[in-house]
């Protein structure tokens, strides 16, 4: 009996031990983590990264960094190492199952971050819905909209669907189509769109302005113009053509018509 109270005690006072070293190593390697990331934030190298991976990376080595501090310490305890890898495993496919979402997302972010589609701050469209990359995260990519909503996106939708990126490139071609009448001098149309695109000061003047007629409509010929302006002008550029050609066909007797149709009527006797 005074054997069995004697192993009981030495076998408490040892895991005692084990356990106060373990817990000693976790407080220990949590502090060492959380330093390790401030100096991570600090590092010039670091810092020359995009946020997103930013993020994602010291998400990562902070997760992975933890999972072996928890793994150190539960064999200090003397926890044996194949029941806890068959724990760990069993674990990680309960979670992944019940997770199965998530991890997608996470897949979709790595794809996100290593192909880079877009990145953050690029203007991109994405089924019908489009704004400026405001984050890429592990499980989300955020758009902020023209009229400043936020929309949310998950990885594993946008990753694997079709991403238009407007800001990808440094310039932009701008292609506008005018309706005028079908009595209208082809020449001077073409003369007065040529004379208002080139004079915009916005349009690049080292590419060339391509004007065609392009079509026979209902009501008018259709006049294409193609022009190209830094990315960053684009909008502004295409506002102030749209305006100044306008103002042009007023000036030079150039009509836009509206869309009309002939009706004939033929008078039906009765004999």
């Amino acid at each position: 009996m005074e054997k069995t109270i004697e192993t009981v005690i030495n076998y408490l006072l040892k895991f005692g031990k084990d356990l106060l070293i373990a817990i000693i190593i976790l407080v220990v390697g949590f502090k060492l983590i959380k330093l390790l990331i401030k100096i991570l934030n600090k590092s010039k190298v670091f810092n020359k990264l995009e946020r997103s991976v930013q993020t994602f990376l010291k998400s990562f080595i902070s997760i992975a960094l933890k999972i072996i501090l928890f793994i150190i310490a539960a064999g200090v305890i003397g926890i044996p190492m194949t029941s806890l890898i068959t724990i760990l495993g069993s674990a990680g496919i309960a979670i992944g199952l019940a997770l199965q979402g998530g991890l997608s997302n996470i897949a979709g972010g790595l794809m996100i971050l290593i192909f880079k589609p877009y990145k953050v701050g690029d203007y991109i469209s994405y089924e019908g819905t489009e704004g400026t990359v405001l984050d890429i995260s592990m499980f989300y990519t955020k758009l902020t909209t023209v009229d400043n909503k936020i929309v949310t996106i998950p990885n594993s939708n946008i990753s694997s669907s079709v991403v238009i990126d407007y800001t990808a490139n440094k310039k932009r071609r701008i292609d506008l189509d005018f309706s005028v009448d079908y009595k209208s001098d082809i020449e001077k149309v073409k003369k007065v769109l040529k004379d208002v695109i080139s004079k915009q000061e916005l349009v690049l003047k080292d590419e060339d302005i391509i004007i065609w007629m392009t079509k026979h409509d209902d009501s008018a010929i259709i006049f294409s113009t193609y022009s190209w302006v830094k990315t960053s002008d684009y909008l502004k550029c295409k506002a102030a053509i749209l305006e100044d050609v306008k103002k042009a066909f007023d000036k030079n007797n150039i009509s836009i018509p509206y869309p009309q149709v002939d009706v004939h009527l033929d008078k039906i006797t009765n004999k």
